[in-house]
């Protein structure tokens, strides 16, 4: 366990709730907050965005952790946030402490064809989310936003008090929209919410619609990977492991409000209500080329690239100043892509057998 994530002696066992608790952060994420001694309780609606069979074997690894342990400290429900009663009624039974709100329609491109999911999922899931720590007495809010909602912002590396009215795509709109949502529930309710903007999450047990999963099937199978934008683009590519300690923290340390805010001046990342926005990538943009290169060693085969034009709803370039997280909780993401895809690459040839 890393430094500073488990709890203190003689800190009472929590009660945290995680949604998208199947899916790739949430699944991780669970893993950890088991190991230490925490209750969890997860739910996730196993859709069909992605394979559910990868889904359910996230959960196995985690039904297996929890099998080791006292009982009662992991239950998981097949439920969806769009589904307002029953959200309800299980925030009654379980009163938790803590909510980690990871679950959301993902994917950026997949919200050109499919916007109604990104608002049922994203935008009423989420609303029902906040009611449920606003009824129940949620001592601590952590939601996911995305490094997605600096849209056309080009002016790297993206800090959290810069604007973001430019997304562009509904993907982005959204997660904007919940650091609103959210920063209004602290506002009105008192409610404390940390939200996080993911910098281009990768490792073991990822997404199939990302660039990793993608690159590695293809290569392995020898066929051809599309590298947009001619692959002019960088991404800060970070390590699952980091993305999760970054989340551990914050449900540690709950927002509080900043003493100093100026409504004359506001800063778009902090409040006179306890709510607070930070980033969370590794500060290390890295060349999508070069990662290719890295994945390419990794597998130990060469990829055959097909150059193609830039994506609707892309960005040519993301990179986080992360100096307003490692100033609250003390970390900092810091794992090497060498090191990160070294340990994706052995996880998915022992995976798919490939």
């Amino acid at each position: 366990m890393s430094e500073g994530t488990s709890m203190s002696e003689g800190t009472a066992m929590r009660t945290v709730l995680v949604t998208g608790a199947a899916g790739f952060i949430g699944a991780d994420l669970c893993l950890r907050l088991l190991e230490r001694g925490e209750r969890v309780i997860g739910i996730d609606n196993l859709n069909s965005y992605y394979d559910p069979a990868l889904k359910r074997a996230r959960l196995a690894r985690i039904d297996a952790v929890a099998a080791t342990a006292s009982a009662g400290r992991w239950r998981f429900e097949p439920l969806a946030l769009e589904e307002g009663g029953a959200l309800m009624d299980l925030f009654a039974a379980e009163r938790p402490e803590v909510v980690v709100n990871l679950a959301a329609q993902a994917g950026v491109r997949y919200s050109l064809e499919n916007p109604a999911a990104y608002i049922q999922s994203n935008l009423v899931g989420f609303g029902n989310i906040l009611e449920g720590c606003r009824h129940h007495g949620v001592e601590n809010l952590v939601y996911a936003s995305s490094s997605s909602v600096y849209g056309g912002n080009r002016n790297l590396p993206f800090h959290e008090r810069q604007p973001v009215n430019h997304p562009v795509s509904l993907y982005a709109a959204s997660k904007k929209a919940n650091e609103l949502m959210a920063h209004t529930y602290s506002h009105l309710y008192g409610l404390p919410a940390t939200g996080l903007r993911f910098f281009t999450v990768y490792g073991p047990w990822g997404r199939p619609d990302m660039a990793p999963m993608l690159f590695a099937k293809a290569i392995l199978a020898g066929e051809p990977i599309k590298v947009f934008n001619h692959g002019k683009m960088q991404r800060d590519f970070t390590y699952i492991d980091d993305i999760v300690e970054g989340v551990l923290r914050c449900c540690d340390k709950p927002a509080t409000a900043n003493p100093e805010f100026d409504p004359m001046a506001p800063d778009p990342a902090t409040a006179a209500a306890p709510h607070r926005v930070f980033n969370i990538g590794n500060s290390q943009p890295t060349e999508l080329l070069r990662f290719i290169e890295v994945m390419e060693q990794a597998l130990g085969r060469e990829a055959i690239k097909q150059f193609q034009p830039m994506q609707p709803g892309d960005v040519v370039a993301t990179a986080a100043d992360t100096a307003a997280l490692e100033a609250w909780v003390g970390f900092k993401p810091s794992t090497p892509i060498e090191d990160g895809v070294e340990r994706f690459a052995c996880w998915y040839r022992e995976f798919y057998k490939a």
